[in-house]
């Protein structure tokens, strides 16, 4: 298959006879309320993908962002803190939850002496919103400043060293947020996707002007059929094509199973989502699918196109030698080079940056924010 179907992400997939069986089928998967975990069990330490350290205090938090929907967090801290300590707001990747990879990050910060708030995006895990697993760019996007309105509130917290995390999709939203936001004083992210480019171009932009048609018309006619029904479909977010040129999303991002002859880049994802190393049930990624209709309000917004209302802040990508989504960040590295700085990790693919810390950069990470949150 190649790469760019495989990122569609997929046109129907049928396992094979020799496919790989994760986790158990999780029940219902669809139409899931605020905090709902569906069926199955979360796949580690009460609920997280990770332990947690003796030495820091995780307490969850709510807040409410300027539209008024509450956002669902989780606040880490060093224990025995003393005076005000430098924070961050983090959050990704696109479709998974707190408790996987935007947690482990958070924890690790307050390992090192921050305060570290991980929180799960409108509409998707615990957070608040009506519609369940629907994304907007913009809503994601102010998200990020709701988070440094908490932040900056707490009397722990120093409100001139408040920088963001941000992991996978989610990263062009942080960096959007911190070129509005000034309170934003640095802001860094790993394995960055920009998916307002990935929905409405493709992976590395391979869409045709009459593909990205035929996708504009899918969620077009995807409208009628929600408002017909009265509820909201699940289906591709990253729209594919099959051999005859037509779309054919799928129902859910990964398959129940791997199939034996799945791409590489499917087979990655599935080995954190669907797995022990990373499943859980409020996650996306891991059970169901976005909102058909989600892909509109991302060909409706483009993100990152005031990157340079960032300087004299700055940016650190974090990309995968041998990631797919490498290009995400080497081309906003290109368009404000004298802002971003790009570290490549070598041996490492998209999703070893979500949980891997032999390979996670968190010392490189670390010296960044001491110096731009100084």
């Amino acid at each position: 298959m190649e790469r760019r179907k495989a990122l569609g992400l997929i046109a129907a997939t049928t396992a094979t006879a020799a496919s790989v069986t994760a986790l158990p089928s999780f029940g219902a998967e669809t139409g899931r309320a605020a905090g709902a975990t569906g069926q199955g069990k979360a796949s580690a330490k009460s609920g997280y993908t990770f332990a947690l350290d003796k030495n820091v205090k995780r307490s969850s938090v709510r807040f409410k962002n300027r539209y008024g929907i509450e956002v669902a967090a989780d606040l880490y801290m060093p224990k025995n803190a003393r005076g005000k300590l430098p924070a961050l707001a983090v959050s990704g990747p696109f479709g998974a939850v707190k408790e996987q990879s935007s947690g482990l990050y958070a924890h690790e910060f307050a390992r090192r002496g921050y305060v570290a708030l991980a929180f799960d995006p409108s509409f998707t895990g615990e957070s608040g919103g009506t519609v369940r697993d629907v994304a907007s760019p913009d809503i994601c996007t102010e998200d990020y400043s709701a988070a440094v309105d908490f932040l900056g509130m707490q009397r722990t917290v120093d409100r001139e060293r408040i920088g963001a995390q941000a992991i996978c999709g989610l990263s062009g939203m942080a960096l959007t947020a911190a070129a509005a936001d000034s309170r934003i004083k640095a802001v860094a992210t790993a394995s960055m996707y920009d998916m307002a480019r990935s929905m409405s171009r493709g992976h590395e932009d391979y869409y045709t002007p009459a593909q990205r048609q035929k996708v504009v018309d899918h969620l077009s006619r995807q409208r009628w059929i929600d408002a017909e029904n009265g509820t909201y479909a699940r289906l591709s977010h990253e729209v594919p094509f099959n051999e005859n040129g037509d779309v054919a999303p799928a129902n859910r991002v990964l398959p129940k199973t791997l199939p034996a002859d799945a791409d590489p880049i499917t087979a990655i994802f599935f080995d954190y989502y669907r797995t022990e190393r990373g499943y859980h049930p409020r996650s996306i990624n891991s059970t169901t699918a976005w909102t058909a209709t989600t892909p509109m309000s991302f060909f409706a917004f483009e993100l990152m196109t005031n990157i340079d209302m960032l300087a004299p802040r700055k940016a650190l990508l974090v990309a995968g030698a041998d990631a797919h989504s490498r290009y995400y960040s080497e081309d906003v590295r290109a368009k404000a080079p004298d802002t971003v700085d790009l570290v490549i990790v070598p041996g490492a693919d998209h999703v070893d940056l979500y949980d891997r810390k032999d390979l996670i950069p968190f010392d490189k990470l670390d010296e960044f924010f001491t110096k731009n949150l100084a």
